[in-house]
């Protein structure tokens, strides 16, 4: 009995020095499979990890002297910065698959792999990479650039940035109007580059000679200076309706301004009206009574 209580305890001590024998082992192993990966693999992963580097800050170079040459060219900005960041990402990439191959790793499970993810990527954002493709027409065909006065889907402002997602309008109330581009391609698109259409129309008594009102209210409207240079402003007899004349004035003005504009083109037509003494007609009808 005695004997036993021995043994169980010489057990009881070398078990601890047993495990911390086996841990020794085990980092030892692990020790000289790093020093036989190192002692195989150590110039080939210096050299990819000096590939890598340089690669990278080459790709930054040639992204910045993209975006020099398209900004020397004056091409849009956005489209720019495209064409930078793509240039970019393409070395970028070109630099991993060298360093990949310099480690010996094959790269075609890899983009095997990666062909799946962007499939079922692909299949869940397809609304958004709609609007990257849009995006991307937008910026190569550019219908229009940032400053240009477009009407797409009802809505009307001033292009203030072109995004490859979304295009930002901003009306005259300093609003951003945030359009997905999906939504632009595609469509019926009116660009009034910087400027917009206003039209105007006032009506006078029969009794007046309409030629003569079109001439006073043309140079009221000149001396206010709300047209654009680039366009005359349209004036002239616009419709014989039942109770007056009706005068039409089409002109161009800066978007921002737009209804500023048409405030002060109306008080000008209205002031240049009443000292000239042209009555403005309201309508009215004539009714006769015949007796039996």
């Amino acid at each position: 009995m005695a004997n036993d209580v021995k043994s169980a305890d010489i057990t009881n001590v070398l078990a601890p020095t047993n495990l911390l024998h086996d841990e020794i082992s085990q980092i030892n192993k692990l020790y000289e499979i790093i020093i036989e990966f190192f002692a195989n693999y150590s110039f080939q992963l210096i050299g990819a990890i000096i590939i890598f580097f340089i690669g990278y800050a080459l790709s930054n170079k040639v992204g910045r002297f993209v975006l020099a040459l398209c900004l020397r060219q004056k091409l849009d900005v956005t489209l720019s910065h495209f064409l930078s960041n793509t240039a970019k990402m393409v070395l970028v990439g070109l630099v991993i698959v060298i360093s990949l191959g310099k480690l010996g790793i094959s790269i075609t499970p890899i983009i095997a792999a990666i062909g799946a993810v962007s499939l079922g990527a692909g299949l869940a954002l397809q609304g958004l990479l709609a609007n990257y493709a849009a995006g991307f027409n937008i910026i190569l065909i550019r219908p229009f650039v940032v400053g240009d006065t477009i009407t797409v889907q009802g809505v009307t402002g001033v292009v203030k940035e072109v995004l490859l997602a979304y295009t930002i309008l901003q009306d005259e109330d300093n609003v951003d109007i945030t359009i997905p581009n999906k939504h632009i391609v595609g469509e019926v698109l009116h660009n009034s580059k910087n400027d917009s259409l206003l039209e105007l129309s006032v009506g006078i008594a029969y009794r007046h000679n309409p030629l003569d009102v079109v001439k006073l209210i043309e140079k009221s409207i000149n001396d206010l200076g709300i047209a654009s240079e680039k366009r005359t402003p349209q004036i002239g007899i616009g419709e014989f309706a039942d109770s007056s004349i009706n005068i039409e004035i089409r002109l161009w003005t800066p978007t921002e301004n737009l209804f500023a504009s048409k405030y002060q083109a109306y008080e000008a037509i209205y002031l240049t009206l009443k000292e000239a003494n042209i009555s403005i007609p309201f309508p009215q009808r004539e009714v006769h009574l015949i007796k039996q």
